[in-house]
C-alpha cells in the first residue's frame, strides 16, 4: 500500500524511467503535508478570530520578554512575517486593540510596539488550542521521529540558507 505521492513516482518511472524521481518522494509529501497542516491551523485561529501572521505577530511579542514590546524591525526578525507584511499586519492588530505602538526610549523617532492586556490574553487562549492541533497533527510520530524529522528539516532549511 501506498499514498498518492507513491502512485505518482509508479507513474513517472513507468513513463520516464531514464529520470531520478526521488526528490518527488520527499517535495511532493511536503507539498501535501503544507496544504493541510495550513488547513487546520487556519481553522484553529479562525476561532479565535485571528489569521496565522496575526498570531504570529502576538506570539512573537508575547514570547519575548516582559513587557513584551519590540521594535518592528524585531518583530520582522523575529516572526514569520515579511517586512512588506508588518505595518500592514501591525495596523490591524492595533485597531482591534491587541497591540499598541509607542515612541522608543531609546530612539525618539522610532517606535515599539507593544502588546496590549487584551492581545495578552488573546494569545494566551489561544496557543494552548494551536498547540493541541500542532499535537494532533504530529500524533503518528513518537518523540524520537519527531526530533529526527525536526533535525532533518532544520539540516534541509540551513542548506538553503533559511
Amino acid at each position: 500500500m501506498g499514498d498518492h505521492v507513491d502512485l505518482v513516482l509508479r507513474q513517472w518511472h513507468t513513463q520516464r524511467p531514464d529520470l531520478d524521481v526521488s526528490p518527488m518522494a520527499v517535495i511532493g509529501r511536503l507539498s501535501r503535508l503544507t496544504r493541510l497542516v495550513d488547513a487546520e491551523l487556519r481553522a484553529t485561529f479562525a476561532r479565535h478570530g485571528l489569521d496565522r501572521p496575526s498570531f504570529d505577530v502576538l506570539a512573537t511579542l508575547r514570547r519575548s520578554d516582559p513587557p513584551h514590546r519590540l521594535t518592528p524591525t524585531e518583530l520582522m526578525r523575529s516572526s514569520m512575517i515579511t517586512s512588506g507584511a508588518v505595518t500592514q499586519r501591525l495596523d490591524r492588530l492595533e485597531a482591534r486593540g491587541l497591540v499598541t505602538r509607542l515612541p522608543s526610549p531609546v530612539d525618539g523617532r522610532g517606535v515599539v510596539v507593544a502588546l496590549t492586556d487584551e492581545g495578552l490574553a488573546l494569545v494566551d487562549r489561544t496557543l494552548p488550542d494551536h498547540l493541541a492541533t500542532e499535537q494532533r497533527l504530529l500524533a503518528a510520530l513518537d518523540p524520537a521521529e519527531r526530533e529526527r524529522l525536526a533535525a532533518t528539516l532544520r539540516t534541509v532549511l540551513e542548506s538553503l540558507a533559511e
